[in-house]
């Protein structure tokens, strides 16, 4: 039973794919929500036919919802290791390296639980039903053949109409061919003690890999008295087989219940000895033994055919000493050669890299397949040619392959033995000379993330499995860092408008340098400077210091320079400014290196910059009328009282209105307001345009802000002098002398 929790699907539909919260699932190996083609995203709800389609080579994808609860039956997922990633969306620009990330963070809980029989011999819903294993070892081995080697055994069961009998095999090394027959098959009554020749009996049975089998779910199925169950090249592991016998054509009536149908049921594996191949064993087998790549990522091998046909000096090796001269069923295009490779534990993250070189037409067909032999019509993926192959399937990536040239990878393989099946094709244009080289290795990033990104290894949850993904540059995107998302002339655009614009920081400087602020003129200065620098790292055009110096840097130095123009409106004394500039820095530091980049430092930086400007004024107008003192006849004269406080009140809005340029703090205003607009406009595609506009804006209001400051004198009157009157008083002073 399946039951999920979903929110509003029409909801999901609205959010971009490429930044939608996923939840991925696969059989075997990591899943890789980038090999996928983002229109078959399911956006419904989880479902029983999500996960049938799931073993394998498969992945699927969901919406992250706010509550998810899956329960499973056997039926619907079969034992061994499940991965489940949680990914970004979904798209090239998963990988690309943002400029800046203000997404939101998300947080999540799972609890997976696991309920299952105590013994692997019993199934059921209660466990009291019995699997029955059919044992086939070495010990039981015999000679069929003069090539082929083969296990064989039988035993015999009774059981009544429709009473489903479950058996076990388990296959531990490759094979050629599992063939399963039940024979003798005869009825017994309980009445009169009698056996009967079952002729006309089925016994229906259903065989599945891996799982527990069904009538809905099963891999093979028939009647096993008529005919024999044959699976070519069977993977290695358990093979589950139930046995349904139908006893409706022997008797009918009240009688069936009384009736059961015993049969022999035998079984034989068929194996080749070591080195050898094929239905008839006349194929060349060779095991390829692992070689570690010295310095380099873990679990990054190469491998070499164990065998002394080739040296094993080299990474590649050649193919034709190597290659089958008998033929496979008496065709001359059907001869093989197999390779048997193992992938160990804790590397299903990593890539198989195949590369096959000739010097003129490669004359070979590859297959390959996880657990089981590959042949022309049993394969998980496969390269013929440059119009056939698996480059459709999600986990199969082909790079500028030719007739001379064969390069793929095979993404996140599973665990366990791999084999590749090499299809000779004999032509008559090949000779002797020809040579055709052979490479096979475990990378851990495809193409070393085509020189566009950094290739990074980490963990799962478990600490079990090692996996690997590309973290791309400014440019490039997708799992491979090969998709070009922004081009050399637009990143040399990006470029030029994220540093110049930072020009801007000349206005603020210039007009703090010629008020002699020269505090806010270093500090301007110098938020300029960092910031070009930081945004030139950023973009990947030359890092002056380390990004994360870099990044402190900038986003400190505009904390301070915008708290500072707050400060700078007060006409307290240095010491004051001091003191809060002071506090200030304290505080954007630890902003700066604490999550610089979120939205709300914003608004933080704003509250601190206007609560520094309300302390200055504080400070101000008390130290203006700290001498002022209530009198006993103003407490007791209300109307005098408000009378004075009518006066404060006016004083108050004079002073403020002699104070400031008014349409310069307008100005100000307005150049902070299209700030703002522009840094709720940012967004990864867009982000080079409006954070250029952010850079000019925010100079500008702050060069507003700080021309909007009227210089004040202290005199009997508090009037503000302007340029004549200051030029009046020394003409006066001059004639005087």
């Amino acid at each position: 039973m399946i039951c999920v929790i979903f929110e509003d699907a029409k909801s999901i539909s609205k959010v971009p794919k490429s930044t939608l919260p996923m939840i991925c699932f696969r059989d075997g190996s990591p899943p890789l929500p980038d090999v996928l083609n983002s229109s078959i995203v399911e956006l419904g709800p989880l479902s029983n036919a999500s996960f049938e389609g799931l073993k394998g080579q498969n992945v699927q994808c969901y919406p992250m919802q706010k509550n998810i609860l899956v329960e499973l039956t056997n039926e619907q997922i079969s034992p061994g290791v499940w991965y489940l990633g949680l990914f970004n969306g979904i798209g090239p620009t998963r990988s690309q390296s943002k400029m800046i990330v203000r997404s939101p963070d998300y947080s999540f809980s799972a609890n997976v639980s696991v309920e299952g029989c105590t013994t692997s011999t019993m199934w059921g819903q209660y466990c009291n039903q019995t699997i029955n294993s059919l044992s086939c070892f070495l010990s039981d081995s015999y000679n069929s053949t003069e090539n082929m080697v083969s296990c064989k055994n039988f035993q015999t069961f009774c059981h009544g109409e429709g009473e489903v009998k479950v058996y076990l095999l388990e296959i531990l090394g490759v094979a050629e061919q599992l063939t399963i027959m039940a024979l003798n098959a005869s009825l017994s009554t309980t009445v009169s003690n009698n056996t009967l020749k079952a002729s006309g009996t089925n016994l229906t049975y259903y065989v599945r890999h891996g799982a527990m089998p069904s009538m809905a779910l099963h891999d093979y199925s028939g009647d096993i008295h008529k005919a024999p169950l044959v699976i070519h090249s069977p993977k290695v592991g358990r093979w589950f087989i139930a046995v349904v016998p139908d006893l409706s054509k022997e008797v009918s009536g009240s009688q069936n219940s009384s009736i059961q149908v015993c049969y022999s049921i035998t079984w034989q594996v068929d194996q080749c000895p070591l080195g050898k191949a094929g239905l008839n064993c006349t194929s060349e087998r060779y095991v390829l033994q692992t070689v570690l790549r010295r310095d380099s990522s873990p679990f990054e091998s190469y491998y070499l055919p164990v065998s002394g046909k080739v040296s094993p000096d080299s990474a590649n090796f050649p193919l034709e000493p190597l290659s089958s001269n008998a033929t496979n069923g008496g065709e001359s295009d059907n001869s093989w050669t197999y390779f048997l490779l193992s992938i160990p534990r804790g590397a299903a993250g990593g890539n198989i890299h195949v590369r096959v070189t000739s010097d003129t037409k490669i004359n070979y067909e590859i297959y390959a397949r996880v657990g089981g032999s590959p042949s022309l019509d049993n394969w998980d993926y496969y390269y013929a040619n440059r119009t056939r192959s698996s480059d459709g399937s999600a986990f199969f990536l082909l790079y500028n392959s030719s007739e001379e040239k064969i390069d793929f990878y095979i993404l996140y393989v599973q665990e366990g033995t791999w084999t590749f099946g090499l299809r000779h094709l004999n032509t008559t244009s090949s000779t002797s000379d020809d040579q055709t080289i052979m490479s096979i290795s475990v990378e851990r990033c495809p193409r070393r993330c085509s020189s566009h990104g950094e290739c990074k290894v980490a963990l799962d949850a478990s600490g079990l499995t090692s996996y690997s993904f590309c973290s791309c540059d400014r440019t490039h995107g997708g799992f491979d860092c090969s998709i070009e998302i922004v081009s050399h002339r637009g990143h040399i655009q990006q470029s030029i408008a994220l540093i110049a614009s930072n020009a801007a920081a000349v206005l603020p400087a210039y007009w703090a340098l010629r008020q002699k602020a020269f505090a806010e003129w270093v500090l301007f200065t110098s938020s300029g400077i960092s910031s070009g620098l930081y945004h030139a790292c950023d973009v990947g055009t030359w890092c002056a210091l380390s990004f994360s110096v870099l990044q402190f840097m900038d986003f400190w130095l505009s904390f301070m320079a915008v708290v500072s123009t707050f400060v700078y409106l007060t006409t307290i004394g240095e010491a004051y400014k001091r003191t809060i500039q002071i506090v200030v820095a304290i505080l954007t530091a630890l902003m700066a290196i604490t999550k610089a980049t979120r939205s709300s430092n914003i608004i933080i930086v704003m509250s601190i910059g206007a609560l520094g400007l309300l302390i200055g004024w504080l400070i101000e107008f008390s130290t203006h009328f700290r001498s002022f003192s209530f009198s006993s006849e103003f407490c007791l004269n209300v109307p005098a009282r408000w009378q004075t406080i009518r006066g404060w009140f006016n004083n108050l809005l004079k002073t403020l209105w002699r104070r400031f340029r008014w349409g310069f703090v307008l100005a100000g205003f307005t150049a902070l307001a299209m700030a703002a607009i522009s840094w709720k406009l940012e967004s990864s595609e867009s982000y080079w345009i409006w954070h250029s506009l952010w850079h000019v804006t925010i100079y500008s209001s702050s060069f507003f802000f700080l021309c909007s400051k009227v210089d004040t004198v202290n005199s009997e009157n508090q009037r503000s002098p302007d340029g004549n009157y200051a030029l009046t008083r020394q003409d006066s002073f001059a004639r005087g002398e």
